[in-house]
This record gives structure tokens, sequence and C-alpha cells, in this order.
């Protein structure tokens, strides 16, 4: 996922709460029939699902390509939980387009920033050679409408359903709002005031599995999103309603390396691969056949009510290239015997025929005779 600086938050008041009270709520009206509350938040928006359901998002994985006023988010959420159908919520800085994205993508690029395996040797045996016995298994170690209320446009796209929003007029969101008897809880919409105020719009996505009544469960397909950016961002303000630990799994495409500005209340993201890549397949699809520097970012949320704002990228200092090694030990062998038991062998060989010449060398030696000298004459 990427990484960006967070996002300010918004002064107002009352007027600013109400703003986001009105505007979660047309965008859970339009996009869901019942009465919706918050649950475990992924990093792209806010998951709400129904009442007496349960949601959670185990993992968020996103690839990002951004070349400098263009930002395309492609994002694939794995989900478990009771609910039948669930839907989140991803304030973006400008309009979005939204369609499916390609289910090879986020392989392909798995398969690039994979650990490189290197084979080593070593000469003295460990635990599980023999003569030792083993003592472990070797397991190491997401056009207003005429009362400034409106719908941009709403798709169906797979199993999504996806409806762009703008709201600049909170009055009139009420109105429409209290006719239609919705309410929404005051977390997610205080967690919303800062886009607010900041006029971003809003892509609602409602989840649906093919066959009705059906949990949610297992890794949706991906949602392809781009919109209009001078400074690359991913919004994570909202995960901050999780109940649960979030982890993150962040591609980033652009022309150098990126690192993110802040850790935004998580543990200090992790870089798996920086590199130059030539884009193939599914991934010159999305970023384009240009080469470009790949940065993949890990980062886990253990308490996500500390995350403080969005994740922001910048330009890191150098393109250095980074791989993660994966090396394989082995016990060194020369025809299927340990290298070790005919070196120890011949060592102590070697020893024995030393000490056995050394004593022969000394049972040979010529006895020399002795003389006694005489004393002079008085």
């Amino acid at each position: 996922m990427a990484v960006a600086a967070g996002g300010t938050t918004g002064t107002g008041g009352g007027a600013g709460c109400r703003r986001a009270l009105c505007l979660v709520l047309v965008l859970l009206a339009v996009q869901l029939g019942w009465l919706a509350r918050p649950a475990y938040a992924c990093g792209c928006g806010a998951m709400v699902h129904g009442p007496d359901t349960t949601m959670a998002v185990h993992r968020e994985t996103s690839a990002v390509r951004w070349d400098g006023t263009t930002e395309r988010i492609a994002m694939r959420l794995a989900v478990d939980g009771t609910a039948p159908d669930a839907a989140w919520i991803m304030p973006v800085p400008h309009r979005a387009t939204v369609r499916l994205g390609d289910p090879e993508l986020l392989d392909e690029l798995d398969e690039i920033t994979a650990p490189v395996t290197r084979h080593r040797h070593y000469f003295w045996p460990r635990a599980g050679d023999w003569p030792f016995e083993p003592d472990f298994d070797g397991a190491t170690a997401p056009p207003p409408a005429e009362a400034s209320v409106g719908v941009v446009d709403r798709e169906r796209l797979g199993p999504f359903d996806v409806a762009r929003l703008t709201a600049d007029d909170p009055d009139a969101l009420r109105g429409w709002l209290t006719a239609h008897g919705y309410r929404l809880p005051p977390a997610l919409a205080t967690a919303l005031r800062p886009y607010v105020d900041r006029h971003w719009e809003y892509v609602a996505v409602r989840l649906a599995p093919a066959d009705h009544g059906t949990p949610l469960t297992g890794t949706l397909d991906p949602l392809l999103l781009s919109f209009a950016t001078e400074r690359p961002v991913y919004p994570m303000r909202l995960s901050r309603l999780a109940t649960t630990p979030q982890a993150l799994s962040l591609y980033f495409l652009a022309p150098h390396r990126m690192e993110p500005r802040s850790a935004i209340g998580g543990a200090p993201p992790h870089v798996v691969y920086a590199g130059r890549i030539q884009p193939q397949d599914a991934v010159r699809d999305f970023a384009g056949p240009a080469p470009a520097f790949l940065t993949a970012l890990d980062q886990n949320f253990p308490r996500p009510q500390h995350i403080n704002g969005d994740h922001e990228f910048r330009r890191a200092t150098a393109d250095t290239p980074y791989q993660r090694v994966r090396y394989t030990d082995s016990l060194l062998q020369v025809g299927g015997i340990p290298l070790w038991i005919p070196t120890v062998g011949a060592a102590l060989l070697l020893l024995m025929a030393t000490a056995a010449l050394t004593a022969g060398r000394l049972r040979r030696r010529p006895t020399v005779p002795y003389f006694r000298t005489p004393a002079p004459p008085a």
C-alpha cells in the first residue's frame, strides 16, 4: 500500500460534524437497503454491514501507480464474517473513475517481489544432522444533483454496486435522509469530517456474493480507481475504526523509489522490495509500458485507533534497490557422505601416523657414550 501524509483535521465545530453526518448517511442510503453500522474498517475506507452480523478485513493489498498527476489504485480485500452483503466507503481527493481490476495484477507483483533463493552449505553438523537429534521442525522464523446532493453515477461491476457521490449542502442532505429514515453511528461521521472539510468526493461500493444470502468470505475481486492528484495519497484515516489489528500490503509504481512520510500511528512500514522493472502483462496494463520503479511495503497496525491520518508518499533520497534473500542451508557432502566425517577421519589418521613416526624415531636414536673427563693432576 502506499503511504502518504495525513490530512489535517478540519474545523467548523457543529456545522462540520453535521455535514459529515449527512454525507455518510446519503452514502449508506444509496448503497444499502438496510440500516448499517460500522464494523471492521479497511485502509481504503469504512466497511459497513447490517445489524447482528460480523465482518472482518484480514488483509488489504493494493497496487498504486502515480505518474505525477494521476493516481491509480487497484485494491483487493480478504474478508470473513457472517454478513451476506456489506459496503465500504473510500474518500478520494478528486472525482474518480471506477472499474473492475485484473485479478492477475497483484499475483504478478507478488511474484516480482518474492524473495530470491540462494543455497549455502555448512561443514559441521547441526541439530537434525547425524549424530545429533533434531530439536525442532525447522520452522523459523483497501454531476451533482439539483439539490446539491447527488450521485455522479452508479453502475454494476461484477459483484460490486458502485456509486460516486458528491455533497455540498448539509441541509438538503439531512432532508433527503430524514425522508428515508437513515441514521449513522457517530464514530464514522467523526472520522469522515476531515474529508468533508477538504471537499473530497466519495466512492461507495456495495459488495454482494453471487449466491444470495451466502456470507461474504475469502478474497474479493480487485477494484480499480483512478483520480487526479499532485501528491500520491492512500486513504487510511477510516481504519482507526477497526477493533482488531490491521495488515496492509502496498505496491507503489512511480518514476522513482518512494517512501512514506510517516507511520501514521502504525508500526514502521517495512520495505520488502525496491527495484526498477519493465512492466509486463497485467502490470503493463496497470502501470503502462515505460520502465517504473516498484516499491513494495508491508505495515501492521496493532492498535488501529492510533491511526492519525492518511498515507502520503514522497520520493526517496536515492533509487536504492533491495530484494529479500531466502537462504537454504545443507550439510556439505561428497558422494552422499558428510564431508566432515572423512575430513575428521583423515585428520585423526594423520595425527596417529605423526605420533607413530615420532615414537619410532625416538626408539632408533643411537646411545651416546658417556665419558668422565679426568681431573687434572695436582
